[in-house]
């Protein structure tokens, strides 16, 4: 019987010793690589990404990072910064151009270029990455000298560490030129055309590979038998990432807008007056990471400022026409450039169809309230306003000297006669009527007793 167990015994750690050494010839033929996919702008939140996959990467030992790429383009600081990232990687690295259909425009030639190794996949392209004027027309030919100059030393600085041709890698800046997947081979400017991530592999098997170009350690891959895992943006950098859409920068700035002038003409609501500022922090925090034109939103605050004015003075609803104006203008202008732009940047922009019904939207909002506050100034008191003149109110929000009163079950917006300020929970008397504006002052007995006092 204990022979039996000793056998069982021996059986089994023969059986461990034998998988042990298996692992161990495979973990010394494989390895893990890690993948990351980067599609839409390039800008602060896609560099912090990367450089996130590419420190864990390091630190897991992995055989490769794959960057799986398809841009339109993005910010020149932020381009620059992933280049260097490319450039400096302890980890050889990867730009796969996938999948078919997919581009690496402006930015992405700067990336495509940095890596280790730039390859397509079938009916791909790269290139284009030339300044071009707010309208899509070239730039004079001076203004776009001063505008490509520094893009093209950098893009030829790039080209000779990886040793990929130069002079293809420059036209793509100086004239703008697009090159589809099979041209770029054929130029060197890219290594070769992959179909699929396992065919990428395949020829990437027994590539010779320098890290920290021209003068660094010489690395030769083992792609066989290898373990790919992804490596996906974490909660907050898919936040920022949505929130980093133009589209959705100006919806914070107008809703964020909306609940501060709610707030402003309504003291003591409270909810909107935060939200609204929220939102607005929200919208100036990812208006910081676009190609943003902050007289675009000035001039969306300035709406705000003359709309408050116009329900605080009697501007006859000029006032207001200007803020519907100045509302539409900052719309319109919030990405709009008219300088040289980077010629890494896609063109950016508010889509119309979200920009024009917001502006119908509050616009006509916005002019509903003009036109019941010039009638109300104009005309007669509606009926039974002006016998409101004698009645006891008490005060919802402090009157410092203007905020709201609660009168026969209603909340009406008061002025303290004389500019005093009056408490909340105090009692205060009606003593004029300004359209559907109270004027009211403390009753006879208060003013009496405070005198005595």
């Amino acid at each position: 019987m204990r022979n039996n167990r000793l056998r069982l015994i021996v059986a089994l750690l023969s059986a461990l010793a034998v998988a042990g050494g298996l692992l161990g010839i495979s973990q010394a033929h494989g390895g893990a690589v890690a993948l990351i996919e980067v599609n839409g702008i390039i800008d602060p939140v896609t560099e912090r990404f990367i450089a996130r996959a590419m420190e864990e990467a390091e630190q897991a030992d992995a055989t490769l990072l794959i960057i799986q790429l398809d841009t339109p383009g993005g910010l020149l600081s932020s381009t620059r910064e992933i280049t260097q990232h490319l450039l400096d990687a302890d980890v050889p690295t990867v730009v796969y151009v996938s999948p078919r259909g997919a581009r690496a425009a402006s930015a992405g030639t700067f990336i495509a270029a940095a890596a280790n190794f730039a390859v397509m996949a079938p009916s791909t392209n790269i290139g284009a990455a030339s300044p071009v004027a707010s309208t899509g027309e070239d730039l004079p030919e001076t203004l776009k000298s001063k505008v490509t100059n520094d893009a093209a030393a950098e893009i030829r600085s790039i080209a000779a560490a990886r040793g990929r041709n130069q002079e293809k890698l420059e036209e793509t800046v100086l004239l703008a030129v697009a090159f589809t997947a099979e041209e770029a081979v054929q130029l060197s400017m890219v290594d070769f055309i992959a179909g699929d991530l396992d065919d990428l592999l395949v020829q990437l098997h027994e590539q010779e590979t320098v890290l920290h170009p021209p003068d660094g350690e010489r690395v030769v891959l083992d792609t066989r038998e290898v373990v790919v895992y992804t490596i996906h943006p974490t909660l907050v950098e898919r936040f920022l990432r949505f929130l980093a859409d133009p589209n959705v920068s100006y919806l914070l700035l107008s809703l964020g807008s909306l609940g501060l002038l709610i707030e402003l003409l309504n003291p003591g609501l409270v909810v909107p007056g935060v939200v609204g500022i929220i939102l607005l922090i929200l919208a100036l925090a990812t208006l910081g990471s676009l190609p943003v034109n902050w007289a675009g939103v000035a001039l969306v605050l300035l709406a705000v400022g003359l709309t408050v004015l116009e329900f605080y003075v009697a501007g006859y609803g000029i006032l207001g026409v200007g803020a519907i104006i100045s509302f539409a203008l900052g719309g319109f202008l919030l990405f709009f450039h008219t300088g040289g732009p980077s010629p890494t940047e896609p063109s950016i922009g508010v889509s119309l169809w979200l920009l024009v019904p917001t502006i119908l939207a509050l616009s006509g909002g916005g002019g509903w309230a003009l036109y019941t506050i010039i009638q109300s100034r104009r005309g007669p008191p509606e009926p039974g306003i002006a016998n409101l003149v004698g009645e006891t109110a008490e005060v919802a929000t402090d009157l410092t000297p203007r905020g709201t009163v609660h009168l026969q079950s209603e909340l009406w917006t008061a002025v303290v006669e004389g500019g005093e300020h009056i408490g909340a929970g105090e009692t205060v008397v009606v003593v004029k009527t300004d359209g559907i504006i109270l004027t009211v002052a403390r009753p006879l007995e208060s003013t009496q007793a405070a005198g005595d006092a």
